[in-house]
């Protein structure tokens, strides 16, 4: 029960009750600041206020009715009704000429200068707190926290580039081709170095077969290459490996990113604006444009891109007129609560026109802020209202009441978030770009090696004599002549000549119970060709 009792005293507090000072709890005892606060609500009682704001829905608006008499709205005045049903006063709506939060040629073009010049005695709209401004107004305590966002045109392809690529980063696909290109000469040296340390059968691999090797290992192709040493084995089961591991990651990677449809911005934070040199634009006379053009802040660095004319401020109202800028190619910068009320009025307006939705959710908001700022009520220097109001804007922002107000007209989901969680995922040709690249490649590469084997046979006399056709010879076995190892993969060549033989140079001979022929082949060893059995029928 004390839980519901905390909740219930804060939303009185907050309302329409007043201070319970003759509790018996406190014995009659009234502290100095509670009388203080006594006394301001009875000075305040019935007094009539200038509450300055400007447009900055949902926060705080202002519209004119058929009189022209000025009425705001908003989260910020949704307060002031709090404040004005516990306090007691009325009030009237002063604008400033610009629409700015500060700046103008003239104090009555902006809120602070307003403020400032005492024209007004408060300003109900949510005003970010910076360094400068607290020089020249006083804060109520704080609100919220304003949070800036980019908010961008969808990109119809992700910024990871084609789908063959996105598995693995830039730097992951240099260390591959190093790879490729450098083992091969690995296994080249390391094959001679072996030849020079031990003396045996096995010749060292030459450079080409070594690069061919590796390029057909990494393509999944076989080889004729019969490495008999254990070294040379190491060195190639090594490279199968790194090449089965390699696949199987790439293979997993690229199912994965052809059926997500998660898209991976351009443009993430601030400093991808300054190094990509993309145009923005954001509001005029706004905290935005101050922070980025005083010199102790952190984005003054986006300065130069405002001398440069690649970013830009400006004033407009209703705020679906940036849309078109955005649509064009610039990133919008603006307060998240502003920028979640434009995209979902958006949404809703597609969606009455019947526009598909697949292409509803034209916009989407990087997922980096671009600054975020505390933010608060402003009253003069010195001013009474202060102290009054903030115990009760105190109760209010407790309560969850600023929190409810921001959000209660949008959806509980997010608003076009950057995965759209699509069911079906269709190839474009710009997943299959690379495939094509590469095909128009190997062409170009294939008829580049036939032009250069044209030139060199034709015009520079290289006589090139042609291979016979390999004659199997009978050899003889002697003491110089190396064994042949039955443990290796046979010769390539061995696949398709079939042995011939004489009759006269076939022995029969009995092994464990079964008939065999009994013949030297053409590099000088034994074989068995079983006789009488149904095994024999593969031989004929």
């Amino acid at each position: 029960m004390a839980g519901i009792e905390l909740i219930i005293s804060s939303i009185c507090n907050a309302t329409i009750c007043n201070a319970v000072y003759d509790n018996p709890l406190t014995d009659g005892h009234v502290s100095q600041k509670q009388t203080e606060t006594l006394l301001l609500a009875n000075e305040i009682n019935g007094k009539h206020l200038k509450i300055g704001t400007y447009n900055n829905f949902p926060l705080s608006w202002i519209e004119r009715d058929e009189n022209g008499t000025v009425q705001a709205y908003g989260v910020a005045f949704k307060i002031i009704d709090i404040l004005q049903q516990k306090f007691n006063f009325t009030y009237e709506i002063v604008i400033p000429h610009r629409n700015f939060e500060i700046g103008g040629s003239k104090p009555e073009d902006s809120l602070i200068g307003l403020t400032n010049t005492s024209k007004v005695d408060m300003i109900a709209a949510f005003i970010p707190r910076l360094v400068r401004f607290r020089k020249l107004v006083t804060f109520s305590r704080d609100l919220d926290e304003g949070v800036w966002m980019m908010m961008l045109r969808r990109p119809k392809e992700s910024a990871a580039g084609s789908g063959l690529l996105a598995p693995f980063n830039n730097f992951v696909w240099y260390v591959t081709l190093a790879s490729v290109l450098c083992y091969g000469p690995c296994i080249c040296f390391l094959t001679h170095v072996r030849s020079k340390l031990i003396k045996n059968e096995e010749r060292p691999l030459r450079l080409s077969p070594s690069f061919w090797f590796v390029y057909s290992a990494f393509i999944k192709q076989s080889t004729n290459l019969a490495p008999e040493a254990n070294t040379t084995r190491v060195l190639f089961a090594t490279w199968w490996l790194f090449i089965i591991l390699l696949s199987a990651f790439y293979t997993a990677n690229l199912t994965a990113f052809l059926t997500l449809s998660k898209f991976t911005l351009d443009i993430e934070t601030p400093e991808d604006l300054y190094k990509k040199n993309y145009r923005w634009v954001s509001v005029e006379g706004g905290s935005v444009q101050y922070t980025v053009k005083t010199q102790d802040e952190d984005l003054y660095y986006l300065n130069k891109m405002v001398t440069s004319g690649r970013a830009e401020f400006r004033t407009l109202s209703p705020d679906q007129e940036y849309l078109p800028i955005v649509k064009a190619g610039a990133v919008l910068v603006k307060e998240m609560i502003s920028l979640e009320h434009l995209m979902y009025g958006d949404y809703l307006t597609k969606t009455r026109e019947g526009v598909e939705e697949a292409k509803r959710c034209t916009y989407v908001v990087a997922p980096k802020p671009f600054m975020k700022k505390p933010r608060a009520f402003v009253y003069p220097v010195g001013s009474k209202l202060k102290s009054l109001f903030d115990p009760t804007l105190a109760y209010i922002l407790q309560s969850g009441i600023i929190d409810y107000l921001e959000h209660k007209d949008l959806p509980s989901t997010t608003i076009c978030p950057l995965d759209l969680q699509s069911k079906d995922r269709q190839l474009t040709n710009s997943h299959l770009m690379m495939t094509y690249y590469i095909m128009c490649v190997g062409l170009a590469s294939g008829l580049a090696v036939f032009v250069v084997e044209i030139l060199v046979k034709r015009y520079i006399n290289i006589k090139i004599k042609p291979i016979d056709k390999v004659k199997l010879k009978k050899f003889k076995r002697s003491k110089r002549s190396p064994r042949y190892d039955d443990s290796g993969p046979p010769p390539y060549e061995s696949l398709f000549v079939k042995p011939k033989f004489k009759d006269s140079e076939k022995r029969w001979k009995m092994i464990n119970g079964r008939e065999y022929y009994v013949y030297e082949d053409a590099r000088g060893g034994t074989r068995l060709v079983p006789v009488r059995t149904p095994s024999a029928f593969l031989y004929r």
